[in-house]
């Protein structure tokens, strides 16, 4: 397994991997905790679902406008300067929720919201690549998806915490006032992590790239030109946007369907949601081991396309367990999209890792057209959302073995084989 961390000079770069995968805690808490602020700004500020919905605007639009400039930022500084400068931003956005919280207006959590933003899209966007090549090339994937699976503990604990403290008075008239200690506690530990990253040692450790160097002209490999790349592109947009619309609205969506369930009890539901969210990161990587990549994508958003049909009909407690079932399902895609749109880029790995963040920005369309879809008609229609993005999904992994046109080896693109 050591051999797993252990880069071509020899050096073992475990305790490396160890902090990065820190990094997948805290933004995956994160957005946890973000994913309960959509039900109860609806009551403490008394906004439509759709206005509601651009909690995630703020939140994505941010990443579509940092995903580049991170890049940029990894190329100048490296990893290193380019993981410190994104703990900083995320600490000063959690501690901007304490004067939010005193003005009382939605725009200045927005703020709050888009700051953070900003530093888990420089996060995210050197994070995942950074990951894939802390070690052997062929190993890069399986890496990824052990980091990505402390994102899901992150995700399980966001919405159980958020949900003690911002739900605490379930009955009458909600304030913001139990914001504060939650992002209190975020802005106090990455301010430590930011020391500890400042102290240990992080290498700028490059990809290998797929490519025979006589076939990359002068050294550049126009990304335009990698089908699967702009594939990857586009089914993480259609990724993000299903996963932010369904994390948005569970609350909703239990609260109308189940009979008598409270705010508190539905965030309970969502808290079971991301463990089981973690269970299918945790099995996910097994079952890649197992099988390709694309494969493993394409039977996964083929199932999710049914579980979504049943959650559209609305029938009770039926369409609760599959609405949970979808968070199983949903749990590889993420990194299995992101290791397949990346895979053979070689240098232009980091540049890569940007354009594919930036359509993180699906996750800022989906809530608002969710919630409008919601308000007109009810929140199980607004489900069709993430059940058209899963459909795409399914076509990606079906395609992709024709879109990379055997450009490079699937070998970096097994998990688990050979170990």
């Amino acid at each position: 397994m050591t051999k797993i961390f252990t880069l071509k000079n020899g050096k073992n770069v475990f305790f490396t991997f160890v902090l990065v995968t820190s990094l997948f805690l805290l933004w995956g808490f994160c957005n946890g905790l973000l994913d309960i602020l959509n039900k109860h700004f609806q009551k403490a500020l008394h906004i439509t679902k759709f206005e509601s919905g651009f909690v995630q605007s703020a939140n994505f639009i941010a990443y579509f406008l940092m995903a580049i400039p991170a890049g940029l930022l990894a190329r100048k500084f490296g990893y290193k300067g380019g993981i410190l400068i994104g703990l900083c931003l995320i600490a000063a956005g959690a501690f901007l929720f304490l004067p939010a919280v005193k003005i009382g207006a939605y725009w200045a959590f927005l703020t709050a919201i888009f700051v953070i933003a900003s530093g888990m899209t420089t996060l995210e966007t050197l994070a995942n690549p950074y990951a894939t090549v802390l070690g052997p090339k062929e190993s890069g994937a399986l890496r990824i998806n052990m980091a990505q699976t402390f994102n899901g503990v992150g995700a399980t604990l966001g919405p159980i915490v958020g949900g003690y403290f911002v739900f605490a008075k379930d009955t009458g008239v909600q304030t913001n006032d139990g914001l504060i200690t939650p992002y209190l506690g975020v802005g106090i530990v990455v301010v430590v992590l930011a020391i500890i990253f400042a102290l240990a040692y992080v290498p700028d450790v490059h990809a290998e790239d797929d490519e025979p160097v006589e076939a990359q002209g002068k050294g550049t490999v126009p990304l335009i030109k990698r089908p699967h790349f702009l594939g990857g592109v586009a089914a993480q947009f259609f990724y993000v946007a299903a996963q932010v619309g369904i994390m948005s609205f569970i609350i909703n969506y239990i609260v109308e369907n189940i009979p008598g369930t409270t705010d508190k009890a539905a965030s309970n539901w969502f808290g079971l949601a991301m463990f089981i969210f973690l269970i299918g990161r945790l099995c996910g990587s097994a079952v890649i081991g197992l099988s390709k990549p694309q494969n493993v994508l394409t039977v996964y958003a083929c199932i999710n396309v049914v579980l979504t049909i049943l959650v559209v009909l609305g029938l009770g407690k039926a369409s609760l367990v599959a609405l949970l079932a979808i968070f199983f399902f949903m749990s590889i895609m993420f990194p299995t999209i992101f290791a397949l749109g990346i895979h053979g880029l070689g240098e232009h790995t980091k540049l890569g890792s940007s354009a594919i963040v930036m359509a993180i920005v699906g996750g800022a369309i989906a809530p608002p057209l969710m919630g409008r879809v919601a308000d007109v008609t009810n929140m199980r229609m607004g489900f069709l959302i993430p059940l058209v993005c899963f459909v795409l999904i399914a076509i990606y992994g079906l395609i992709w073995k024709k879109l990379e046109g055997g450009h490079a080896s699937q070998e970096g693109m097994t998990i688990g084989r050979g170990h």
